[in-house]
């Protein structure tokens, strides 16, 4: 099957006609299909000099392009891993827009991750398509399908939290001062505007595990807020909470977006995840000691029946503690499609239920994190 699809400036033309044509600007299209590479060229063709490549080729494009169109699922490991082989062309590209068509914002912001000036999610438009490749000063069209956009908070959070799963499913170095940098963007918002505000834009913007990820790094940050933790005990919090479930990067999708209880074999698998985090953080030497314990151990509690260890309560620490209250709070009140939000005063009923599991102390003080904040 041609792999290429490649439209270039007639040579026997009219003098004019000829140089108009070499003149208009080159836009490389990358898909993971025939058809969507056929789809997206043929609106392109009018007005662009278009050369196009499937994903699951050896990259062939060698000019520098104006502008580089990727429509690909990206929730698919090895179309990433062909786009990050091309990562040097794209960054030459004054324009890198990426066509995410699944509703889910996982997609948004992996493509941001990946190097996207601009994403336009849904199903194609042309007419949004030829507008973000034309005068930059120019409005997109507005569709009234268009999810509302977050704000660059949360965006930036998503964005750290989808590179730090590719880099784990493959096998790459982690930017660490991406994800600290995202934490503090979190703590600063929050500071400024409250919890409630954040677990409500996270929830309408993203789902599955990066929603939970959101959901749990604001909400230790508030916790530790409340507790008046120092600078220092802040960052480590909320830089455990960003990492705590890097681990299911290596978990199957299908398990992890899972609608409804998980068989025995799904949950063992799932229960891998502490582990699987720690043990690819812990060849990261700028990843503390306190932070590795949170990650391997935030599902351990104080009566010796949680995993991966069944730790009892004298060996589980302080970050530990508070990061376990956040995380079974913040999956109790995840927006899932398959059923209701839990209300907030249900989920801390829930914790304050789990006697001998949690620190009663630290739940008491978690009541208003919970119910008021």
């Amino acid at each position: 099957m041609q792999s290429t699809r490649t439209i270039s400036s007639p040579v026997k033309r009219d003098g004019g006609l000829a140089e108009r044509e070499a003149a208009r600007p080159i836009v490389h299209v990358l898909a993971d299909s025939s058809e969507r590479l056929s789809a997206v060229c043929s609106i392109l063709e009018e007005r662009f000099t278009v050369a196009g490549e499937r994903l699951d080729t050896e990259a062939k494009l060698s000019q520098v392009p104006f502008a580089i169109v990727v429509r690909a699922e990206l929730r698919d490991v090895d179309n990433i891993a062909a786009i990050k082989k091309r990562a040097t062309r794209l960054a030459k590209a004054k324009k890198r827009i990426f066509l995410v068509e699944h509703s889910s914002h996982v997609g948004i912001s992996q493509a941001y991750a990946l190097g996207a000036t601009l994403v336009l999610p849904g199903m194609v438009n042309r007419t949004r398509l030829l507008a973000a490749l034309s005068d930059p000063a120019k409005p997109l069209p507005v569709s009234s399908g268009d999810p509302a956009q977050p704000d660059n908070a949360v965006e930036t959070a998503a964005t750290a939290m989808a590179s730090m799963f590719t880099a784990v499913a493959l096998g790459e170095p982690l930017d660490v001062d991406c994800a600290r940098q995202a934490g503090r963007q979190i703590a600063d918002h929050i500071t400024e505007h409250g919890l409630s505000e954040w677990l409500a834009t996270v929830r309408r913007h993203h789902e599955g595990t990066y929603q939970h990820c959101l959901l749990v790094t604001g909400v230790a940050i508030d916790f530790g807020l409340s507790l008046g933790v120092g600078k220092s005990d802040l960052e480590r919090l909320y830089s455990a909470a960003m990492f705590h479930d890097i681990g299911k990067a290596q978990i199957p999708l299908a398990i992890l977006d899972k609608p409804g209880r998980l068989d025995a074999e799904e949950r063992a698998l799932i229960e891998t995840h502490p582990a699987a985090g720690y043990e690819f953080l812990k060849a990261h030497h700028r990843i503390s000691p306190e932070i590795l314990d949170a990650v391997r151990h935030h599902h351990e509690y104080l009566d010796g029946s949680g995993y991966p260890d069944g730790l009892c309560a004298e060996n589980i620490g302080d970050i530990v503690r508070l990061l376990t209250i956040s995380d079974i709070f913040a999956a109790l009140i995840e927006h899932r499609h398959y059923k209701p939000t839990m209300p907030r005063t249900e989920a801390y009923d829930i914790l304050c239920g789990m006697s001998g599991k949690l620190e009663k102390a630290l739940v008491r003080s978690f009541k208003q994190v919970a119910l008021t904040r």
